[in-house]
């Protein structure tokens, strides 16, 4: 389930999975393959710089195309993009089976095309600036601590938490790269649990 993360420029945004069947996360309008999002992070950490800059390269959905989530949830809402995943992926029936999947990104080529049919490719600018203790991403605007709340979110399967503890290799990769990084962005980064 996405949560709710302090942004400086918009207040509270929504990050997160939204399905367990894949592992495509959202940013409100955003939406990112969790490998994807987590090649982008291990990139960044190696980079010294305290100020970078790059675009990554996501989907954006405009709102009205997006969907009801609950009600996508619940099966009694099955409009726009979100409605039409859980077409595909139904919400479990019992509550002891929502976890996310670590083999999600499987679902890629299915969920590329849906997205496709209610939004488009973009290129959004990410950023470091120069004291490195804020992010740029699209046009959210975060404090390094968000930052890393994102990251964990990842690290962690989001609310419902990897199914059985395990994690995707692409997961395990950005902890190892964050661990190593001497970018102060990730500097006490808690990938512990």
């Amino acid at each position: 389930m996405p949560l709710e993360f302090e942004s400086l420029s918009h207040g509270r945004i929504a990050f997160g999975f939204f399905n367990i069947e894949t592992d495509l996360i959202l940013l409100n309008q955003y939406f990112l393959f969790a490998g994807d999002f987590c090649n982008y992070i291990s990139y960044i950490t190696e980079k010294a710089d305290e100020f970078f800059e790059t675009t990554w390269e996501v989907f954006e959905v405009k709102p009205e195309n997006t969907g009801n989530l609950m009600g996508a949830i619940h099966g009694i809402d099955h409009n726009g993009f979100i409605g039409e995943v859980y077409k595909l992926f139904p919400f479990p029936e019992y509550q002891e089976d929502f976890k996310q999947k670590p083999e999600g990104d499987q679902t890629r080529s299915e969920i590329e095309t849906l997205i496709l049919k209610y939004g488009k490719r973009v290129h959004i600018r990410f950023a470091i600036n120069f004291k490195g203790d804020r992010v740029t991403i699209g046009e959210y605007i975060l404090n390094h601590t968000t930052f890393q709340e994102l990251i964990r979110y990842v690290w962690l399967g989001g609310l419902p938490r990897w199914k059985n503890h395990i994690r995707p290799e692409y997961v395990m990769s950005m902890k190892e790269k964050i661990a190593k990084s001497k970018n102060p962005l990730f500097y006490g980064c808690d990938l512990t649990a």
